[in-house]
């Protein structure tokens, strides 16, 4: 049986600043770096047969100190339809600061499925361009596959609601600790 794990990047000062931090390229805190680290030691002992990450240097850095010496010569794939949510005009505000200004339309563009922040995705966007991905790499997994997958919040929510069943509205509240790894097993 295959089976895919896959995991939030660690903290990036955007988070520690609770900014909307979308496509802006943040890299890890000295935090983030420990908790990849600890995804790392967490999952050393499988046998991983290849790895993707988006495009952008938190969900790379988290992947590579993932594999860290413990998986070597494990092709690993950039794809971009992982990548995190466009959070449009928010991106790079506080969210309380956002919160206290638009009380009525944060929780609109913060949690809601189907309403984007201006000029940005709503999560209805981003898993569609994240099943692209899903539906693309399904058919290639081969028996005995382990296959990682270093994502962001927001592309975590249709790979969650795919492999759990879980409604547009379950998808879309609910929060994922970093550090936290999903697995799931493929039947092929």
């Amino acid at each position: 049986m295959a089976k895919i794990y896959v995991f939030r990047h660690g903290q990036t000062t955007y988070n520690l600043k609770h900014r909307f931090c979308g496509w802006i390229d943040a890299d890890l805190t000295e935090s983030g770096i420990e908790e990849a680290k600890k995804i790392g030691e967490k999952l050393k002992n499988e046998r991983v047969t290849r790895a993707y990450c988006s495009d952008q240097i938190r969900s790379k850095h988290t992947l590579e100190l993932v594999l860290n010496g413990y998986h070597k010569d494990v092709p690993v794939f950039e794809d971009p339809r992982i990548k995190e949510r466009d959070y449009g005009d928010l991106t790079g505000k506080n969210k309380d600061e956002v919160e206290k200004e638009n009380p009525g339309q944060y929780k609109l563009w913060h949690r809601s499925y189907d309403v984007p922040p201006p000029n940005g995705e709503s999560i209805k966007d981003v898993e569609k361009r994240v099943m692209k991905f899903l539906n693309e790499l399904i058919p290639t997994i081969k028996k005995d596959d382990v296959i990682f997958i270093s994502a962001h919040g927001n592309s975590l929510r249709p790979i969650r609601k795919h492999f759990e069943g879980l409604s547009n509205e379950e998808m879309s509240t609910f929060e994922h600790e970093r550090g936290h790894i999903y697995c799931y097993n493929i039947k092929v």
